[in-house]
């Protein structure tokens, strides 16, 4: 029974090959975009927090407080819905909105933590030798900031990974979305979920080793 039930597994991962390297290539797809949307997003939010000005430093406060306090499914059905509403988005664009917009909160923390963990002599050093804050902050405390923040960063760019697996409650065909459209269609979901957590397994294990390697890179030059 044991056997049978295997054998039918392998059958299953191997005839959905195609099928589950659609959805890889749309989840890799999102998680980029939205990765490098939050990075974004996050530096600008690390910078206003980290600002003297306080109402700037509200705004980061309200917006990293919004994405921390509401689950991220909440989050991705009100901007989805809500951007629609307002302008044709495409699907996919507004799934990556959704993810960048959380992400970017977490990205956030981890940069503003990073900048204010180099000593504060170090920008009086910049400011000293003739360069403006901005300068200073973009040659000498961002490049070391970014050194400290890598593991965190390889940390929340796997959990971005997971999470868009959220998307298919939109109707993005990804892995999540081909694993439950093609359970439903044989009323056996469970080998399907194994199948996709196998892909998922394999994604992190990839990125992980590139964290890894990036991290070991920058402790040799250090």
């Amino acid at each position: 029974m044991l056997l049978s039930s295997i054998l039918s597994f392998f059958d299953i991962f191997i005839d959905s090959f195609d099928v589950f390297l659609d959805g890889l290539w749309i989840t890799f797809k999102l998680s980029i975009a939205s990765l490098l949307i939050a990075c974004v997003i996050g530096l600008f939010f690390a910078i206003l927090k980290i600002s003297n000005i306080k109402i700037l430093q509200w705004i980061a406060d309200a917006y990293i407080w919004i994405v921390r306090g509401t689950p991220l499914i909440v989050q991705i059905f009100i901007l989805y819905y809500g951007l629609t509403d307002i302008f044709l988005m495409p699907m996919f664009w507004a799934g990556v909105a959704g993810l960048a917009f959380h992400s970017g909160a977490y990205i956030a923390e981890i940069i503003r933590g990073a900048i204010q963990s180099i000593d504060k002599g170090q920008l009086e050093a910049g400011r000293s030798l003739g360069m403006t804050s901005g300068l200073t902050m973009r040659r000498i405390i961002l490049p070391q900031a970014f050194r400290r923040a890598v593991p965190s960063l390889g940390n929340q760019f796997i959990i971005g990974i997971k999470d868009s697996s959220l998307i298919s409650f939109i109707g993005m065909q990804d892995l999540f979305g081909v694993a439950s459209t093609m359970g439903s269609n044989t009323f056996d979901y469970l080998p399907y979920f194994i199948t996709v957590a196998i892909y998922y397994l394999f994604i992190v294990l990839i990125l992980t080793l590139i964290v890894n390697k990036v991290e070991k890179k920058l402790a040799q030059s250090d």
